[in-house]
Order: structure tokens, then sequence, then C-alpha cells
């Protein structure tokens, strides 16, 4: 059987914010939820077609393959109907109200997510390096265990929910799940706390770790660390680190994508006459032809000389805008020279300087216009 279009599910439109749709998600799961159905099989599908609508919906990248896409681009990476990242997602959007846990059991949370900004320059960011970072975060008490007890004593069972982590609650109608209120859902508590944690079972930490990052990375772009992030509690995976890069300003290069660009000054007899200017790369140094008759502003186009991106693909090309460089600091010979020349260019102006008489003439008729 096809599966149906998650927005439809969920009664949601395409461009649904995030809290509309949760609240969608909310609607729909408290109504079909198996604790007010029992015994419905209809109304229990529904409540699962709901769960995975909204886990994908919910997720940004998910939802980014998905609309475009659709169902056969998330293929493989759903896992099974009912799984732990369902329950994740309900407990998320509901909180207390079942519980989410249909199991029982203490509850374990994963480990917060982390995010670093690593500085690279242009040169690392294109070839590539291992950096070394020191990132502050929570990892589990070793005094303790990660048990949060103080040193030979251990969390005891919790008499309220019997390690469940939860107890049910009659509601009119509805027998609902809640977190414990007695040990707040980790089915344990703690009668003399380890002093170092505090009972946490997880300290502050600074830790160093190596990053390597591949070549061809930009502005922006993240290198996961798996398990890097905060400690879970209660025994939970911990999260991941986002190594978020960042590129410094470079004094020669500006990067657009794969591309680099650089400004190359060329003298006024070189752009006049033609000539070769010896322009620096990311790997060597290059030489550039420089025609004659050669305007500020051209840009000459290096192919392969630029960045191959991380996601693969051609190289990018090295891009230099030529500006002629006007002299200064002349002596008298050189300005008699000058001046020379210009007397001799001012005898046929249209023939030696027709982007200065052109512009001239659009001057001329720009006045005749107003007057």
């Amino acid at each position: 059987m096809a599966k149906r279009d998650y927005y439809e599910v969920l009664g949601v439109d395409r461009d649904v914010d995030a809290d509309a749709l949760k609240k969608a998600y909310r609607r729909l799961a408290m109504k079909n939820h198996p604790d007010r159905n029992p015994g419905d099989a209809e109304a229990e599908e529904r409540f699962k077609e709901g769960k995975e609508a909204y886990e994908v919906l919910s997720d940004p990248n998910k939802r980014a393959t998905y609309d475009q896409l659709g169902h056969a681009g998330l293929e493989g990476s759903m896992g099974g109907g009912g799984g732990g990242g369902f329950r994740d997602i309900f407990d998320e959007v509901f909180g207390d109200i079942f519980g989410g846990r249909g199991g029982g059991g203490p509850r374990v949370y994963r480990g917060a997510d982390l995010r670093y900004e690593l500085e690279l320059s242009l040169e690392e960011a294109v070839f590539g390096t291992t950096a070394s970072i020191d990132v502050p975060s929570r990892v589990r008490c070793e005094t303790c265990s990660g048990s949060g007890a103080k040193p030979g004593t251990s969390p005891e069972t919790c008499s309220t929910c019997e390690g469940a982590g939860q107890v049910r609650v009659q509601q009119g109608f509805f027998s609902l799940q809640q977190t414990c209120p007695t040990c707040r859902g980790n089915g344990t508590v703690i009668r003399e706390v380890c002093g170092e944690c505090r009972g946490a079972g997880r300290v502050v930490r600074n830790r160093t770790l190596s990053v390597k990052v591949p070549a061809g990375v930009d502005i922006g772009d993240r290198v996961r660390l798996s398990g890097e992030g905060e400690v879970g509690e209660s025994g939970g995976p911990s999260g991941d680190l986002y190594v978020e890069i960042a590129v410094k300003d470079h004094p020669i290069f500006t990067r657009e994508g794969t591309h680099l660009y650089c400004e190359v000054p060329v003298g006024f007899v070189t752009a006049t006459l033609g000539g070769e200017v010896e322009v620096p790369g990311l790997e060597g140094r290059i030489n550039l032809k420089i025609p004659a008759e050669t305007q500020t502003g051209r840009l000459f186009r290096m192919r392969g000389k630029g960045v191959k991106s991380v996601r693969g693909g051609a190289t990018g090309d090295l891009l230099c805008r030529v500006v002629i460089e006007t002299p200064v600091n002349l002596n008298r010979k050189q300005k008699a020279l000058l001046e020379e020349l210009d007397a001799s260019l001012n005898k046929n102006e249209k023939k030696h300087r027709p982007r200065e008489q052109s512009w001239l003439d659009s001057v001329k008729c720009f006045f005749e216009d107003l007057s």
C-alpha cells in the first residue's frame, strides 16, 4: 500500500512553520493515541502514520529531501516503524502527558549536540588540515562513575514507580502515564549525592580533540564528530559535536564557491604595449600574459587554478582583475615625456582615446537635450 503524503497526513500546507506543524501533530496524536482508542487498529495505524510524518517534517534535512524526492528519497533512512526515533519525537512533543516510553523503565536522555567554530586560513580550507581543538562539555563523572551517588553507595530503586520511571493515573475515562514525581523519570533515587558532580553524574571538563578537515571546505560547512557532544543522562548516548568552518580574510584572494578572485596591478606601459606579469596562485606562481591596450577592470581567467569543492565536481578558476596603476612621484624629465606623449595623442583623440571621446560626446548630447 502506497504511503500517503506526509503533509496530507498531518493536514497542513507545504509551507507550514515549525510551531504550526507541532500543533497539528499534537491534535492528531491526542485523537488517535492507543490509550484513548483501545482495540482500534485503524486509530493505532493513524497514530503511527502521524508520528512518521512528524519525524520527517520536523527535521529540516529530512524535510528538504522529502520535498525534493518524496518517499523514495527517505528509503533506508527511516528505520522500522515505532522505533526509538519515533518515541523520541513523541516525548519531545508531549512530555509527561502520555509518558512516551511504552515499555516502561527509567528514562534515558541523549546528550546535547555541541557546536564549535573553527577558524581556518584560506589555504587550510582549500587543501585540508588536521586541527586540535579544546571543547568544554559535560562528561561522565569519574568519581561516581556517572551514577550521581556518593562513592561507596549506589542509587536505590524508586519505591513509587518501582523503577519504571513512570506512574499510571486515571483521569476520567482515560488511563494515562506520567513521569514519576518522586524520581522524575529516572527509576532510581539518590540518598547520598556525589560531592564532585552533586548528583548529576556529569561534570564540565575541557577535552582536546583532533579534527580532520577535508580539502575544499568553505564558510558554513560542518564537520560532524559522532558521539563527541555532551554525555547523555542516565546512561543515554552522547550527542554529536558539529565543527562549523569559518575562513579568515586573505590578503590577496577572495573566494566565491570554487572560484578565486584577485586584483593584479599592471603598469601603464605594460598595459599599453602588452607584456607579462607574475601572479600568485595557491599552488605556486603563474605567468599572466597582458595583451596590448588592456584596460582597467578586464578579467583574465586561469582555468583550473581555483578550488576543488569538498562535494566533488570540477576545480574552479582563478580570475585576475587588472588594475592599471598610474605612475606616481615623477621627476621633471618623466613629466615632460608624458606631456609630449599627451600632445601627440591629442592630434588624433578619437583614434587613441575612443572611450574618452565617446563619453565626452554623450555628455555634450546630455547638456544639449537640457537646453
